[in-house]
């Protein structure tokens, strides 16, 4: 029997339409996160159990198919990431990679999601390029960045007259970024910066770095890094008794519990989510403590949230065409507990409140978690680097 030549092109349309709906084996999400080195708590196994949360509490399925996890340890090694990237869009039918912790990661992942038209959000890498000369119509960038938590914590300082700083910096992307960032904005405001020393990533003994920055005379001591390095170069200041302010640029709740409130009591930082701020966001922080033990760091309420948005932006827009999604995520605006008000802007900035924060003494804490208190609320407007200077190629000028 033949079919008829009209027939046909109409049968092959609804095919081609209905192939942009999400395919035979539903919705696949990768979380490609450091599993084993000096970020692991901050993302790590954490961050994939946030994002298989966020795919149960969605349902299971979008589009009455299936929503499926994948995970991987990028090592922090661009290289690696970029390779199981591309197997993962290639071969395995990844359709969104979240996560992305290590700055050169996410940048070296973010450019092959934009050429394979796949979304990226990035949720663990913190350096603004990513929605600067980086950016790419797939892409993401959602927790925070440089320039936030630098803004934040140094305009903090400089308010208290902490007006010259010494660097400790991880030698790579995020730490240059880091420390550029709140170079700026320390010098912006009247403030001095007397110098720099950079350090490997994965550094276990900072005594030369410390003694160079004590020996400046400034100050703040501020740490452009993460993770296990952070948490090493304040203990072995306290052991050396050190006695300039330590601020930490980029801290997570994991990094203040290895380190204890007794050693971190005092230290102000900027964050964009802590588990005890409002009713919602213990909510959640509690169900995330009873399925993994820990209480959310800000990426892995990130990852949680910004997946549970995309999941949402796939059913809004009835298709997993990336297109059409990336276009509903821009629309829809967050409201849940990690953003109140946030949007995602041309560039891939999802823009939201920031906090500035500081650490309990032993005294204040009512338990194990209680460990922050929030100081002051940083409008999103004022928290994230504005539009207009942008380097990024989809901003309208």
């Amino acid at each position: 029997m033949h079919t008829p030549r009209k027939t046909l092109v109409t049968l092959v349309a609804a095919a081609l339409s209905a192939g942009a709906l999400a395919g035979p084996n539903g919705i696949k999400i990768g979380v490609l996160t450091d599993m084993s080195g000096v970020y692991a708590s901050i993302g790590g196994k954490g961050s994939v159990a946030a994002a298989q949360m966020a795919i149960d509490d969605f349902g299971g399925k979008v589009l009455g198919k299936p929503i499926t996890l994948v995970s991987a340890d990028h090592q922090n090694k661009a290289d690696i990431g970029s390779a199981k990237a591309r197997e993962w869009f290639d071969t395995q039918g990844v359709d969104m990679i979240n996560d992305l912790l290590n700055s050169g990661v996410a940048i070296a992942v973010q450019k092959i999601g934009g050429e394979k038209k796949r979304v990226v959000i990035v949720n663990g890498a913190g350096s603004t390029a990513l929605t600067g000369k980086e950016c790419t119509p797939y892409s993401v960038h959602y927790a925070y960045d440089t320039y936030a938590v630098a803004k934040g914590t140094a305009t903090a300082l400089m308010k208290e007259g902490m007006n010259s700083w010494y660097f400790l910096q991880a030698d790579y992307a995020f730490g240059q970024a880091l420390q550029g960032d709140a170079s700026k904005i320390v010098t912006g405001l009247g403030g001095t910066v007397s110098g720099t020393v950079k350090h490997p990533l994965g550094t276990t003994d900072f005594s030369s770095y410390l003694l160079q920055a004590q020996n400046s005379g400034a100050k703040v001591i501020a740490l452009a890094n993460a993770g296990g390095d952070f948490s090493n170069a304040v203990k072995q200041a306290r052991e050396f008794g050190i006695k300039q302010t330590m601020a930490g640029l980029l801290v997570f709740d994991s990094d203040i519990k290895a380190l204890g409130l007794a050693t971190a009591q005092g230290m102000k930082f900027t964050t964009a989510y802590t588990w005890d701020l409002d009713t919602e966001t213990r909510a959640f922080g509690n169900r995330y403590l009873a399925k993994t033990g820990a209480m959310p760091t800000m990426v892995q309420a990130g990852v949680y949230s910004s997946t549970m948005h995309y999941l949402k932006a796939v059913k809004a827009a009835n298709t997993d065409n990336p297109d059409e999604v990336m276009k509903k995520m821009r629309e829809l605006p967050i409201k849940d507990f990690y953003a109140k008000n946030g949007k995602i802007r041309e560039d891939g900035r999802m823009v939201h409140d920031m906090y500035l924060v500081e650490v309990k003494k032993p005294t204040e804490s009512r338990s194990i978690w209680d460990m922050l208190k929030v100081i002051a609320t940083i409008p999103g407007e004022q928290a994230f680097k504005p539009l207009a200077g942008s380097e990024c190629a989809l901003v309208k000028k």
